[in-house]
């Protein structure tokens, strides 16, 4: 049936939903069952009224709309037309965006979609975005540049051609169009590692749209010579400026192209001069808003930094206007924050000019440097007005512009990094420079505490710029740090003030003090810290927002540092006794707003009760009921608008944190209802968390019954839906394993082993979800008699033999590999070698020789994991010891050459596992929300050895074929007498001896 574009905008204008929109994506509703039984607790998904139903009901008839062939078509006609809403082509090409991400290529880069859809998608998308409103570009964008990272350039050699077939000597709208997509597309290069098909795109693209490229920056600059009074044309003509900076970095990003460096000259020529152009008419009366100059510029000191850090020697001639032009920026544009984006690009440009020694020796004498200092460091490094409101204001966005590393594009950062790199190469020099002014501005502290408090800010600002070496670590803090200073003393003599008194200190003052801590915190003793820590504590009472915020940052680092042992600092038995009042106070801070949004703006505090009970551990069990109660009210709050990941991430890992010590059944009762709802509400962005918490409840009592919530929990979770997302698969394979033990009876006797296995299935005819398919039939064989899955062993591995043929990979040979040995090793349970040849005979004859010499034997010593070795170990072992095949039908060759494998294992035996109780610290800016699956550290799932009792693996082996030659009538024996070679033999028998 073909789509009905009307009846597609209905439904796209019935979805719209707030919430999804601010966040700039759709949220397609996975659909649960919409009346689903969790056990005792019936949750109706749609008695929901009003917008929402409609919503709900909305995401669904999409979803079958998007069955339809031509869906995709039919999104981009919607955009195009003037005739909707301009809601509705935005939601449009949202959709579209996401629906392409979905479907445009499989796992091997087969097309999803019909041939012809193919085709005409990539025919009309590039004229499409070129002529919407920006909003929908950005959104088209995106899905070139899927499309592109499939098929570009070798199935869609047309694209650069069609891109300079439309450009256009006088309409910058157009231009700005078609930059815009080249961009999209290009600037996928720049994290890129070298390689010889990257260079093969990026020449295929120079040889076409170099010369084109290089004549529209030349015509640009003379629409803007004939348009200097025309503001609307000046504008346009500067945004199109703008997109070619970001080209030109895009296309320089991996090499200097040889038309660049041909032309090189010409090109920094129009680049100086505007990084020098000022004209009125394109100033912006918001002393906040930057205008198309400033964007321009900054993009011009981009390019520079590229151009001084990669191409020196083709650049470094040419290099001398631009750091006295930026220099000239630096000293005459004013403080207003408009300028900063400037500001901060012209620093990093003359950072990354003073790294290369040559240049740097303009800067190597004391006048120059106390120049520098004043006319540059300290008007960029000083507090502003534009500062202090945002302090008081917006006191979050302070906190994250300032964190270290957050900061990268202020100014305070920026100059800051140019002194840190003017004193790693003259630190002694620089210091001492320094240090008049820090002096300085300490002495002007002194005489009027109360109106000078801004010098104090500067002078301990720029004494923690100069006393900082190298890069600041989430774990460490500062490891390095200037030998000319010390920083401890310093602290002590004109920090530590501020964190003792108790009243008449500026907030700011203490915040640069409890900052100080936290950046060099590696640099003070264990004493110290028993010292500082209460003080760092005392002021997360503190009624100021950033000085309670900052505090938390702190106690969190401190608790997570450890010395040169791995001995915490500050430990268990200094937190506990604080532990219940601290986490009272921290949630109390956390709610002091009911609105969802609000309670989730904070996450350093958080961060902070999660580091709070991962230290305290099982301490926590005496104040359980309170913490939970807070748990279940922040989780029902939350749901209804996750706004924050960095917040709700975690909020789930303090959860993990506070249920991995705690009664599993009362957390498994009192955490049931709010995660229920979570699921039934399909609030998407927790359910991986949620399917994980799950799990780690039941792995916490394995030998507890199933409960009536968790049987009531199967149903809808062997559904395919749930499946769909990649980001649930790891974590419900890990709550399906940990429920099939503890429910194989009510599984087998409601007929769910089958959709369990078709889930198996699916999961395993894909790159990405193999491992995860093995682990669920792993589970499966283990809880489930081969009895009862009599008459799905042939088709499974019928399945898995196929998927090896067609789709071998080496992670897939691998755990098909560990998936022999682990049938393998369980002769005891009704497996066995014997068991799993008789399987793969009934698939094809004489099929196991093959796999046994060409695939098992040679990948099982590839196994890396100490477990997998073991299980291999066990598994060749009884296959010497207890196999038939093995001593009658394979005898000849195959006893002797399992031997080996076995013996070449032993080399380098399997250690016991070890238990390590450090959780690792999960740096949240490298997670990709709301991409992919996101691990929960504090309740990982711990590898369960399958033969605690085998503790040294050679004299196990020795042992069980000494007993297995004494149950067969000397059989081993005899064997290794006939089938191994002298030096073989010698180590068998002294293991058998042992």
């Amino acid at each position: 049936m073909a789509v009905n574009l009307q009846v597609v905008s209905q439904l796209l204008g019935a979805s719209l939903d707030p919430r999804q929109n601010k966040q700039g994506k759709t949220n397609r509703r996975t659909g649960w069952l919409q009346s689903v039984c969790f056990g005792k607790l019936k949750l109706h998904k749609l008695s929901i009224h009003g917008p929402e139903l409609m919503y709900s009901i909305a995401e669904i008839a999409i979803h079958q709309e998007e069955k339809k062939p031509g869906f995709s078509l039919s999104l981009l006609q919607i955009v195009a037309s003037d005739s909707y809403p301009n809601t509705t082509r935005l939601a449009s090409s949202l959709l579209f965006k996401n629906f392409i991400k979905r479907n445009w290529t499989d796992e091997e880069g087969n097309y999803k979609l019909p041939q012809n859809e193919v085709v005409a998608i990539k025919q009309e998308l590039i004229g499409l975005m070129i002529s919407v409103p920006p909003a929908i570009q950005s959104q088209l964008g995106e899905a070139i540049s899927v499309v592109a990272d499939s098929d570009f350039w070798e199935r869609w050699d047309t694209l650069v051609d069609d891109l300079v077939s439309r450009l256009s000597p006088d309409d910058a709208v157009v231009n700005n169009g078609v930059l815009q997509v080249a961009h999209s597309i290009f600037k996928r290069w720049r994290p890129l590692f070298r390689s010889d098909d990257l260079f093969t795109e990026i020449n295929h693209v120079l040889s076409r749209f170099g010369a084109p490229f290089l004549s529209l920056l030349e015509n640009t600059d003379h629409m803007i010579e004939q348009n200097q009074g025309d503001k609307l044309a000046l504008q346009q003509s500067f945004s199109t400026l703008n997109l070619i900076l970001k080209l030109f970095y895009d296309l320089s990003s991996q090499d200097l192209p040889p038309i660049f460096e041909e032309n090189l000259s010409a090109i920094t020529s129009l680049l100086h001069k505007y990084l020098t152009y000022d004209n009125p008419i394109l100033h912006t009366d918001d002393d906040a808003e930057s205008g198309p100059q400033e964007f321009v510029k900054a993009g011009i000191c981009e390019v520079l930094v590229l151009y001084v850090q990669k191409y020196e020697d083709a650049f470094g001639p040419l290099l001398g206007q631009f750091v006295s032009s930026s220099w000239n920026l630096l000293t005459t544009v004013g403080p207003e924050p408009k300028y900063d984006i400037l500001i901060s690009k012209a620093l990093q440009f003359l950072t990354a000019v003073a790294r290369i020694q040559q240049h740097a020796q303009g800067f190597n004498n004391e006048s120059t440097l106390g120049q520098v200092v004043e006319k540059v460091i300290l008007p960029n490094l000083s507090l502003r007005e534009t500062d202090i409101e945002l302090f008081e204001d917006e006191p979050i966005e302070f906190i994250r512009r300032d964190l270290e590393g957050s900061d990268s594009d202020t100014r305070r950062r920026a100059a800051t990094d140019f002194l840190r790199q003017l004193m790693e190469q003259f630190e002694k020099l620089v210091t001492e420079v320094v240090f008049r002014y820090i002096d300085h501005y300490l002495t002007e502290y002194s005489k009027d505490p109360s109106n000078q408090w801004k010098a104090k800010d500067t002078a301990v600002y720029l004494f923690s710029s100069i006393a900082a070496k190298g890069v600041t670590t989430t774990s460490q803090g500062l490891k390095s740090v200037n030998t000319y200073v010390d920083v401890v003393d310093f602290f002590q003599k004109n920090i530590a003030s501020e964190l003792i008194s108790d009243t008449g200190v500026e907030p700011i003052l203490k915040v640069d003090a409890i900052k100080y801590l936290y950046n060099f915190r590696s640099q003070m003793t264990k004493e110290q810290w028993q010292d500082a820590f209460p003080l760092l504590v005392k002021h997360l009472g503190s009624s100021n927002y950033v000085v309670y915020t900052y505090a938390a940052i702190a106690v969190e680092r401190i608790l997570y540092l450890t010395n040169d042992a791995r001995e915490p600092i500050i430990g268990k038995a200094d937190v506990l006794p604080l532990s219940k009042d601290l986490l009272e106070h921290l949630f109390k801070l956390i709610e002091a707003e009911s609105a969802p949004e609000k309670i989730q703006e904070n996450e350093f505090l958080m961060r902070c009760v999660m580091r709070v009970l991962i230290v305290v551990r099982e301490g926590v069990v005496s104040i359980t009921d309170s913490v939970l109660a807070h748990f279940i009210k922040i989780t029902r709050i939350i749901s209804q608008n996750p706004s924050n990941p960095r917040f709700y991430y975690y909020h789930f890992e303090a959860l993990g944190a506070f249920a991995a010590p705690s009664q599993p059944e009362k957390l498994e009762n009192a955490l049931y209802a709010p995660f229920a709802g979570v699921l039934a509400n399909d609030v998407q962005e927790f359910m991986p968390y949620v399917f994980q918490l799950f799990a780690a409840l039941l792995e916490a009592n394995p030998a507890a019954s199933l409960s009536e919530y968790y049987q009531g929990l199967i149903p809808p979770i062997i559904q395919p839906t749930l499946w769909e997302s990649k980001g649930n698969v790891p974590a419900l394979v890990r709550l399906l394993s940990s429920i099939i033990p503890r429910g194989a009876s009510e599984i087998a006797k409601n007929n769910q082993i089958e959709p369990i296995l078709g889930i198996f299935q699916n999961l395993i005819s894909k790159k990405t979800s193999e491992s995860y398919g093995f682990d669920l039939l792993e589970s499966v064989i283990a809880s489930f008699s081969p009895t009862a899955l009599q008459s799905y062993f042939v088709p499974m591995l019928t399945i898995m033999l196929t998927r090896l043929q067609n789709s071998r990979t080496e992670n897939f040979s691998l755990r098909f590999v560990r998936f022999y040995h682990f049938i393998s090793a369980r002769e005891d349970e009704g497996l066995g070698a014997d068991f799993f040849i008789s399987i793969t005979e009934q698939v094809q004859a004489n099929i196991f020789t093959n796999l046994y010499l060409n695939v098992y034997l040679p990948e099982t010593q590839k196994l890396a994991r100490p477990l997998d070795r073991k299980t291999a170990v066990v598994s060749l072992t009884k296959t010497l010891a207890d196999s038939h095949a093995f001593a009658e039908r394979y005898a000849l060759k195959g006893w002797g050459l399992t031997c080996n494998a076995l013996l070449k294992l032993l080399e380098n035996p399997p250690l016991p596992v070890t238990t390590d109780d450090a959780i690792p610290d999960q740096d949240v800016d490298d997670l990709g929300f709301g991409v992919g699956f996101t691990q929960l550290n504090t309740c990982r799932k711990v590898a369960k050895d399958p033969w605690p009792e085998i503790v040294d693996a050679k004299k196990w082996v020795g042992q069980y074929l000494k007993a297995a030659d004494g149950r067969y009538n000397g059989r081993v024996n005899r064997f290794v007498q006939e089938r191994l070679s002298p030096e073989a033999r010698q180590v068998l028998v002294s293991y058998m001896r042992g």
